[in-house]
C-alpha cells in the first residue's frame, strides 16, 4: 500500500479540520476509501500534530465540494506540492473575491480553475 500524501501543518490553526474517520463518516464511506481518495488526489490532507486531517470546507452535503478534485489536478499538473495547493486554496484572492475554496463552495469553480490554469503558464 502506498503512503498517503499529506502537507505539513500549513493551514491556520483555527481552521476547522476533520480526521479521516470523521471524513469517512460524513461521506458515508469506509475510511479505506478516504485513504484511496487522498492517494488518487480527489482530496488533500495535512498532517496536524501527527494526525492526518482534511479541511472541513472540502466537504459539502453529499460529498466533496464540486470542482475541488479537478482544481487539485490542475494544481498538481502545474507542479504544486501538496503544501502549496493547500496554501493556495485558502489564500484570499481579490479577483475572486475571497479564497479559492470559498469560490468553489459558492459554485464558482470555473473561475477557480481558470486561475489555477494561469499559474501553470
Amino acid at each position: 500500500m502506498s503512503a498517503i500524501p499529506a502537507a505539513a501543518d500549513v493551514l491556520a490553526p483555527e481552521l476547522e479540520v476533520l480526521t479521516l474517520p470523521e471524513v469517512a463518516d460524513r461521506l458515508g464511506l469506509p475510511v479505506t476509501r478516504v485513504h484511496q481518495m487522498l492517494r488518487d488526489g480527489a482530496l488533500i490532507a495535512e498532517r496536524r500534530n501527527g494526525v492526518l486531517v482534511v479541511p472541513e470546507q472540502f466537504l459539502a452535503a453529499g460529498g466533496v465540494v464540486k470542482g475541488l478534485t479537478g482544481t487539485i489536478t490542475v494544481l498538481r499538473d502545474a507542479g504544486f506540492s501538496t503544501d502549496e495547493m493547500l496554501r493556495w486554496l485558502f489564500t484570499a484572492d481579490d479577483s475572486l473575491p475571497g479564497t479559492p475554496i470559498e469560490a468553489l463552495r459558492s459554485n464558482r469553480g470555473r473561475e477557480v480553475k481558470r486561475r489555477a490554469q494561469a499559474l501553470a503558464l
